[in-house]
């Protein structure tokens, strides 16, 4: 435990000449992203802080981070397993969200690994304790950033219960702006999602446990669309929902997860994942953060991508199972692919 204790929170950077990654040990958390566009131009995508104090003061809502144990909502911060019931901090009433408190995103990882040259990687470990957060059993999780190819980040998430039955799904939270950081709302940027189904929520954005087909609906992404096309049709402030992941076209084991394109650079992202489900965020609460460079960030002027579990699927029998037992092993990869079209 010394080792964690010991650590300040600093930012690392992964650069292989044609994109830069920057991330910190707090949080497994990624500061920032640079890559060309379709001129070659350079441009930060991803929304955050020039240093790792506003993090540290709890000003980012979840930029960047890797949060868990549990990514996304649990409904009034209970559950039961194995016939044991469990009470979690109600940090976003009247539910726990994204591991509580102080959860993964709020911690500082260990950095076990730290390879420069031209696959350049980071591997942060962190111990989570029983108890921690009102969860149970003692958990070690993995986190490695590596840039595979000039223009492709792959993150491997991995975790092991070492004592006792939890749940377990971790997400990464980063919120993406492909025409820049500081370049206002997302809602001309289109979209593609390999997912037919949503799980709609109720007025506290927990699922029902219905898995409703997206047809016919303005969760519809099936095809191409722009993000702001429908978003006024959606209950609340906009998309803020899980998506059911198709099993379509694979890559490394990795299924199709979306396409995300900003018109006024040409970038693309093409997102592979291994996760069941993928919360589709369009950056609704964000209002008015004064991030990098002076830029001011304000309502949907990120998207966020997690792939994860399905929220509250610890308590929702026909969801895909959050549970992990001792000798299982946890795993969500991420294959983050940019290209300019």
């Amino acid at each position: 435990m010394a080792d964690q204790i010991d650590q300040k929170p600093e930012i690392f950077e992964l650069n292989n000449g044609s994109m830069q990654v920057k991330i910190t040990n707090y949080g497994a958390t990624i500061t920032s992203l640079s890559l060309p566009d379709k001129k070659g131009k350079q441009a930060d995508v991803v929304l955050g802080f020039d240093s790792v104090e506003p993090y540290v003061k709890g000003v980012a809502p979840y930029f960047g981070a890797i949060v868990g144990r549990v990514a996304n909502r649990i409904k009034e911060g209970k559950f039961t397993l194995d016939g044991a019931e469990y009470a979690l901090p109600i940090n976003k009433p009247p539910n726990s969200l994204h591991g509580g408190f102080k959860g993964f995103d709020k911690m500082i990882w260990q950095v076990a690994e730290y390879k420069k040259g031209e696959n350049p990687s980071i591997t942060f470990k962190y111990h989570s304790h029983d108890g921690e957060e009102g969860y149970p059993g003692e958990v070690s999780v993995t986190a490695t950033y590596t840039l595979t190819s000039s223009t492709t980040m792959r993150l491997d998430m991995e975790a092991v219960p070492e004592n006792k039955p939890t749940p377990i799904s971790l997400a990464q939270h980063t919120y993406w702006n492909l025409a820049g950081h500081n370049s206002g709302n997302i809602l001309d940027n289109s979209i593609q999602i390999w997912g037919s189904h949503v799980t709609p929520v109720d007025q506290n954005t927990v699922p029902t446990g219905e898995i409703m087909p997206v047809k016919g609906t303005p969760f519809d992404f099936t095809t191409e669309k722009k993000i702001g096309a429908s978003i006024h049709e959606v209950p609340g402030l906009g998309y803020d929902h899980n998506y059911v992941l198709d099993c379509g076209e694979e890559k490394s084991g990795l299924k199709h997860a979306a396409k995300l394109k900003d018109p006024s650079s040409s970038r693309v992202l093409n997102l592979w994942t291994d996760a069941p489900g993928m919360q589709f965020y369009t950056a609704n609460y964000v209002n008015g953060v004064a991030g990098k460079g002076g830029a001011v960030y304000g309502k949907h002027s990120g998207v966020c991508l997690e792939t994860q579990g399905f929220p509250n699927a610890i308590n929702q029998p026909n969801f895909p199972s959050v549970v992990v037992r001792p000798g299982e092993k946890y795993k969500n990869t991420m294959l983050f692919e940019f290209s300019v079209e």
